[in-house]
């Protein structure tokens, strides 16, 4: 696992249907003739644009692509217009960050940066500039849009009102959510085993030293983060505070992109660094990670440990609070009173996992819960945490929320929420009814025949 902090990026899907999008690319090159189709302000929206979204995006579209994919660039350029007017603008900073992750995921699906260029029939630097074209428009549209429901305000009353009448089965379903705390030991490791790691990184950065093998190679081979070994150990641009503290104090005091770092030491494991480019208060690099290993008597010996502690807690010689904070690994949650919080993609950090995201969080986690009463406390088991480490731990069942239809009382939250969108969305519909009076549309005849999502495109 790269040494990254946790980010929120934008929701993208995986681009599995690159060789689509390939077809596509191969058609344009036996001379389909392409053709305006829409005109918004002074901004054309092509055929081939529309055709490209279509193969991407496959079978997320809802109707008719022909219908909603240009209605989506149409209102996008009403953002971009906007934006431009009220001077919101995004840094390349914060799209190249997504532009990184996007031509990653590229490359890793394609096998390598040559397959990817051979594929898209063009060069990495014209498939760079269309996906960072491609996230600041998007990025920029958003921040517009954001701006235009900046002050939508939703209060408790609002939200009891809108409610308060709606027929039990028009409500929200809410699905089980449970809460979790957790005590965790990470088994011990012999010195041995961390000289042999450092051993190994030693070697290969004596190899790449010599000439002998590549860097990129070796992490290929070598690597123990599956995100960047099959790029040959490359990441994204980062800045010092997206890496691992111990990670980033050594990779940005790198100044030669020859050398090879010393061992770096993390929460995922050691490393060796090689510096690729820097950029402003951002760098790229590659690097090997290794983990040592876990022998399986340690492991027994955590779980022994853990046994004990379940026994004092049971006994009531201690609280599992208190038990937390005293003896557990885990300085995610030690402070937290054992409890285990779900950072969400959205940004929103809660207590509260569906079993789903339970399951993506550690499927061994789950499964332990699963079985668990409100109140009763697992047996030691193993599980990989967000580090890609094995650890040993048991759990507790703090709360269980099984399915229901939302209500005020238990999920006034989520209730707020969809009112304060509902009220958003109101905003954007007159924001684009008057935008569309008063900016310049015109549309091919032969896709006019839409049942689009605002009226008034068709004039």
């Amino acid at each position: 696992m790269m040494p990254i902090k946790p980010i929120s990026p934008m929701k993208r899907h995986s681009l599995c249907l690159l060789a689509l999008l390939c077809s596509l690319l191969s058609m344009a090159q036996k001379n389909v003739i392409d053709e305006v189709v829409w005109v918004v302000g002074d901004e054309a929206i092509l055929r081939s644009e529309i055709e490209k979204r279509r193969l991407e995006y496959g079978s997320q579209i809802k109707g008719n692509p022909y219908c909603v994919i240009p209605e989506q660039l149409a209102i996008q350029k009403l953002f971009l217009h906007q934006a431009v007017i009220d001077s919101i603008s995004v840094t390349d900073a914060e799209v190249n960050q997504y532009v990184e992750q996007d031509i990653n995921e590229k490359i890793l699906m394609a096998g390598s940066k040559e397959k990817l260029e051979e594929y898209m029939k063009m060069p990495m630097v014209q498939i760079r500039e269309e996906v960072f074209d491609m996230y600041k428009n998007e990025l920029t549209a958003r921040r517009m849009r954001e701006q235009l429901t900046e002050e939508v305000k939703v209060t408790p009353a609002e939200v009891r009102r809108y409610f308060k009448d709606l027929p039990e089965d028009s409500l929200p379903l809410i699905p089980t959510q449970v809460e979790v705390q957790l005590f965790v030991l990470q088994p011990r490791i012999p010195q041995s085993e961390i000289d042999r790691i450092k051993a190994l990184l030693r070697d290969y950065t004596e190899r790449v030293n010599s000439g002998s093998t590549s860097f990129a190679t070796l992490a290929r081979l070598y690597s123990e983060d599956p995100g960047s070994a099959r790029q040959g150990g490359e990441m994204p641009f980062m800045g010092k505070g997206e890496l691992d503290p111990g990670f980033a104090s050594v990779a940005f005091g790198l100044t030669d992109t020859k050398k090879v770092s010393k061992i770096a030491q993390s929460e995922f494991g050691f490393h060796i660094i090689q510096l690729i480019e820097k950029r402003g208060d951002k760098m790229k690099c590659r690097h090997i990670l290794k983990r040592p290993e876990v022998a399986q008597a340690d492991i027994d010996s955590a779980l022994v440990v853990l046994d004990s502690v379940k026994a004092d807690i049971l006994g009531g010689k201690v609280t599992f609070e208190d038990a937390v904070r005293l003896g557990s690994d885990d300085k995610d949650t030690r402070n937290n009173r054992g409890i285990l919080f779900n950072n969400k993609e959205t940004g929103e950090t809660t207590t509260r996992f569906e079993m789903s995201e339970l399951s993506d969080y550690s499927s061994d986690l789950a499964r332990m819960v699963e079985k668990l009463e409100v109140g009763e406390i697992s047996k030691p088991f193993t599980m990989i945490n967000t580090k890609g480490k094995t650890v040993c731990a048991i759990a507790r069942l703090k709360n269980r929320s099984m399915t229901h239809r939302a209500s005020i009382t238990e999920d006034f939250q989520v209730l707020k929420d969809i009112v304060q969108e509902k009220k958003g969305e109101e905003v954007i519909l007159k924001w684009i009814h008057e935008k569309q009076q008063s900016t310049y549309i015109r549309i091919n005849t032969d896709w006019t025949d839409c049942d689009f999502q605002y009226e008034g495109w068709v004039k």
